[in-house]
């Protein structure tokens, strides 16, 4: 047996040293770092700036970068760890990192031009936070049903129309808008532009005001005649449906990892609050009820770290990955949501309110079986799978 077929034949959860050594360095930023900015972060609604260029700085905003631009030159899996890590401590920080990797560096890898990666990848690793607008007040699920309109005007292309619910809005100064140039040709008119902040006729418009993930910004994005070069084209022209499609897919798996790392945060509080509260006499922690709750938690979080793993390893293999991607999803957000929920309970009265961190991660819990494909969309797409 060669070392190559050693180590792929490895455990899903058994990491190589590089992974160890990187989980290790995210791990340990996140409890520094992030740990005593959480509550703050979620009533001010905000990231502040130097938590972000503290992420730059770690390397996590351009995990798989190429070094010759800047980056950490790492691989996707790198990516699915530092989303994990930062989602235990908080999951609004780790879904600025997953939509800065997962999808917005990964779909100009896969479609940039070689001019587009030199032009942007640099900043995007260095300082540049991205965005990744799709959606659109009609075009939920539907993901197609755009409205967004690019009327090509030689060397470039006029944009008009409004997207909702963009997330990395207020930070991002790249955005990859997709847009129909022919709205006749339905989803093959189709296009992705990379639209800068400072673009003429483009503007930021409403932030959301959330239930969970709130430091995470949340707006619209408006284009009034706004103006972009044609040699921003991500892609090719009418094939945006392609790139969107693809990169979505792989940002599924992001969305599991962070719906894992907020698991296994409101675990490991359950955990630890139960060892410490006494009631008659002695640990709830010992009471049989509490530890068979715990147990099946504990089972629930293995299952849905193995779905992630499983998912994120094939398309690191370069082979299927489309129904993984889905399980992932649809079981790593329900099993966020459900141990969360379990965190609030044990911590009783004290799980209700913010001065203790189970509440924030229940309400964080919830985005997971929304954004980046519902779950019923994931459920449409694994009775495909299993009917075809």
């Amino acid at each position: 047996m060669t070392q190559e077929t050693m180590d792929l034949a490895q455990p899903l959860t058994v990491l190589a040293e590089d992974e160890r050594i990187f989980r290790d360095s995210v791990r340990e930023f996140a409890e520094a770092r992030v740990r005593p900015l959480v509550r703050d972060m979620d009533e001010r609604a905000k990231i502040p700036k130097d938590l972000i260029k503290d992420l730059f700085d770690l390397g996590v905003m351009g995990i798989e970068v190429p070094d010759t631009y800047g980056g950490a030159g790492g691989r996707f899996f790198h990516s699915v760890l530092a989303v994990e890590e930062l989602s235990r401590v908080d999951p609004s920080v780790g879904v600025l990192v997953d939509v800065q990797n997962t999808l917005v560096i990964n779909a100009l890898l896969r479609w940039g031009s070689d001019e587009i990666r030199r032009r942007y990848l640099p900043r995007l690793a260095s300082s540049t936070v991205g965005a990744y607008a799709l959606s659109e007040a009609g075009a939920g699920s539907d993901a197609f049903a755009l409205t967004t309109r690019a009327q090509d005007d030689g060397d470039t292309f006029v944009l008009n129309g409004r997207k909702l619910w963009i997330t990395n809005a207020n930070e991002a100064d790249l955005f990859i808008v997709f847009a129909t140039v022919n709205p006749d040709a339905g989803y093959r008119g189709i296009t992705a532009f990379l639209v800068e902040r400072g673009f003429p006729g483009f503007s930021v418009g409403r932030k959301e005001d959330k239930l969970g993930i709130r430091a995470s910004s949340t707006c619209e994005l408006i284009f009034e005649e706004c103006r972009v070069p044609r040699t921003n084209v991500l892609g090719d022209i009418g094939k945006g449906y392609k790139t969107a499609i693809e990169t979505l897919n792989e940002g599924r798996i992001g969305i599991g990892a962070q719906m894992i790392g907020l698991a296994k945060g409101a675990l490991q509080h359950a955990i630890t609050y139960t060892r410490e509260r006494r009631q008659f006499g002695k640990a709830i922690a010992e009471f049989q009820a509490v530890q068979h709750q715990l147990a099946r938690a504990a089972v629930d979080v293995e299952a849905a770290t193995l779905a992630v793993y499983n998912a994120a390893r094939l398309r690191e293999a370069g082979r299927p990955f489309l129904l993984e991607a889905a399980i992932c999803k649809i079981l790593a957000s329900e099993v966020a949501e459900r141990v969360a929920s379990l965190a609030v309970n044990l911590f009783g009265g004290n799980g209700f309110v913010k001065d203790y961190p189970v509440e924030k991660l229940y309400r964080d819990a919830k985005i997971g079986q929304i954004y980046e494909g519902t779950s019923h969309m994931q459920l449409v797409t694994i009775a495909k799978h299993s009917l075809a």
